[in-house]
């Protein structure tokens, strides 16, 4: 039998397992006391030669000869080579022992199939049955040598009542050159498919499921006949057994005392015993035997598993199931807690302290939060706190200070707008841009709130600014149709009557400053401000189409909406480009796709105030004043 003693270790303690080192059957002391003995009897032999029968030269000689050994010994890789080996052999042996075929679920699928109390029904059961455990005992017969020596012949097993005589004929008649412990299986599936046309396997899915647990077990025992075909590597097993026995070998001369007068290095003191060698040793040929025991687990071993017991009890259990116990019911009665909505099974006095721990309920049930922060909030609050959260971006800053200081001449911004065009549609599937504004209206930074690429800050600064405007107000999208375009003596809603298109063509070269009712120029402080929108030309057919003049369109009289570039003004756009509305709360990208095949555009524009508007539009050099 196994040697078992997890009851002994169940309950961690003070020198727990000390108890364990002084049992003997299955022990390292009864596997390993005769290797170990023969180790210490060589050592004991060669020192008594070195100290008592060689001369002073010889002995000089063989002190050079062991401080070789010594040195070199260390190069032999014994952890390494012996852990992965034993590691490799306990897998395998216990993958080993959970191929052996089991009937349990066999029968009980066996019992609850095949119907029938009656004779025939109940010979149909346990033939099945007997036929299963005659499978796995030819297999355990093959590999196992328990086995084998309780049944060294087929006599044996008709004898113990596996087998009859009439079966033993049929299967000694089938020639075959190989094992077969599979021919009971094929006998199963055959009774399977009469039963199934006898009607005593009532439906083809139990037939299916009964068949499919046979392939199981006999899976598990063709597993165990490979497992005993294909061994670990022979060649691996000899590495490590020759870089075991080699290192202890050398250990015999390289670990002796040394006189202690000749002054080596290590070898000031003479103990006579080596106890380290010993417990290195101990430990080291320990670890191959482990390995030595566990690669066949089918001999007869103390830890070898009891194929005999495992044979025994899979017999009777099974024989059990499948008759005694077919169709075997207790009479059904109401349970002592038939009333009592929480049963409690009841706790013997030394099981009591169970009771007076308390039930788990989660790793946050005693968490603890203060009562102001356990209050629901509206969902209006938890959306503006996102938004808001979401909208300030670092790199506003530079890009704001990008836009008032760089210079941008007017001869580079064509090449620049359709150098940043493809950034610019990028931008359009940004979800926000992070707003930056200073609270303090006297801020002399100037700076807007926003974040785009930095290329379009080193290259365009096509951006519109506001002496003033109110933080409260909003920013409105406006979509307009675009109409034929206004006779040349006409005005654009959007340009100062004194300053015409041809006005602003003739000073894109040069910056104009920003000029107040006084006459003073200033540079002018850069406030949040709607952007502008620069207009590819239409085709002529597109601005023959539409069917509503420029007139019509609703601006107001007094002051202009927005700042309408004029397409031609500016022959070498491509592109439509803006920058994003900012106002105090978010910043909004708008970029509107390129009217390429239509006649109706969308544009920007932002509430006249009572304030002075001064526009500027750096791609053109020029700006437009209107009070």
């Amino acid at each position: 039998m196994t040697v078992t003693y997890t009851a002994r270790v169940a309950n961690a303690r003070f020198c727990g397992f000390s108890k364990l080192l002084l049992a003997w059957k299955g022990s390292i002391y009864k596997v390993l006391y005769k290797e170990f003995l023969a180790f210490f009897a060589m050592y004991t032999a060669i020192s008594i030669t070195y100290r008592c029968f060689l001369s002073d030269d010889q002995k000089r000689y063989f002190e050079k000869l062991a401080i070789y050994c010594n040195h070199y010994a260390s190069l032999i890789p014994m952890s390494f080579v012996l852990g992965f080996y034993v590691t490799l052999v306990v897998n395998r042996w216990w993958n080993q022992y959970t191929s052996i075929p089991l009937p349990d679920t066999l029968m009980c699928v066996l019992s609850g199939g095949l119907q029938g109390s009656d004779e025939r029904g109940r010979l149909l059961r346990r033939t099945m049955m007997r036929y299963a455990s005659l499978s796995a005992l030819l297999i355990l017969r093959s590999v196992s040598t328990a086995v084998f020596k309780r049944f060294p012949t087929m006599d044996h097993v008709v004898e113990a009542g596996f087998m009859t005589r009439e079966e033993r004929k049929k299967f000694e008649g089938l020639h075959s050159p190989y094992n077969k412990y599979w021919i009971p299986c094929v006998w199963f599936t055959n009774l399977a498919a009469v039963a199934r046309c006898e009607g005593r396997i009532k439906d083809d899915h139990t037939l299916k499921l009964l068949l499919e647990e046979l392939n199981m077990f006999r899976g598990k025992c063709s597993m165990l006949f490979h497992y005993d075909m294909i061994s670990v590597p022979l060649v691996y097993t000899q590495v490590v057994t020759l870089a075991v026995y080699s290192f202890f070998l050398v250990c015999l001369i390289g670990r002796q005392f040394l006189d202690p007068s000749q002054g080596y290095p290590g070898h000031d003191l003479d103990l006579y015993v080596p106890i380290f060698t010993l417990l290195q040793f101990f430990f080291y040929a320990g670890w191959l035997k482990v390995a030595e025991q566990l690669i066949n687990p089918f001999g007869e071993d103390d830890d070898d598993f009891e194929t005999n017991w495992l044979i025994d009890r899979n017999f009777q259990v099974s024989m059990m199931a499948v008759d005694e116990m077919y169709g075997d019911v207790p009479m059904m009665q109401r349970d002592r807690y038939w009333n009592d909505s929480n049963p409690r099974p009841p706790y013997t006095a030394a099981t009591l302290f169970v009771l007076r721990k308390p039930s788990f309920q989660g790793s946050t049930f005693d968490m603890a939060l203060p009562k102001e922060e356990m209050h629901f909030q509206p969902l209006e609050d938890i959306a503006e706190n996102q938004e808001e959260s979401g909208s300030h971006h670092p790199n506003m800053a530079v890009f704001n200070h990008l836009l008032s200081a760089a210079p941008s001449p007017t001869g580079f911004m064509g090449e620049a707008l359709r150098r940043t065009s493809a950034q610019l549609q990028r931008l359009r599937h940004s979800p926000s841009i992070d707003q930056f504004t200073s609270d303090d209206g006297n801020d002399e930074s100037g700076k807007i709130g926003g974040s785009l690429p930095s290329g379009l800050g080193q290259e365009t600064q096509s951006t519109v600014c506001s002496s003033k405007e109110d933080k409260s107000a909003k920013m409105s999208l406006l979509e307009i149709e675009w109409a034929v375009e206004q006779d040349r003596r006409g005005e654009h809603p959007s340009v100062n009557k004194k300053n015409g298109v041809n006005d602003v063509q003739e000073k894109s070269d040069e910056m104009w400053p920003v000029r107040e009712a006084g006459g003073r120029t200033h540079s002018p402080r850069w406030e949040p401000q709607a952007p502008v929108l620069l207009l590819p030309p239409h085709s002529k057919s597109s601005r023959e189409k539409s069917p509503q003049p420029a007139s019509a369109i609703p601006f107001p009289s007094c002051r202009p909406s927005a700042f309408l570039f004029h397409p031609a003004a500016h022959s070498g756009l491509e592109h439509c480009s803006s920058q994003p509305a900012i106002n105090q709360n978010r910043a909004l990208l708008t970029i509107p796709k390129p009217p390429f095949g239509g006649h109706k555009m969308s544009f920007l524009t932002v509430p006249s105030y009572s304030e002075t508007q001064r526009f500027r539009s750096v791609s053109i050099g020029s700006e437009l004043t209107r009070s």
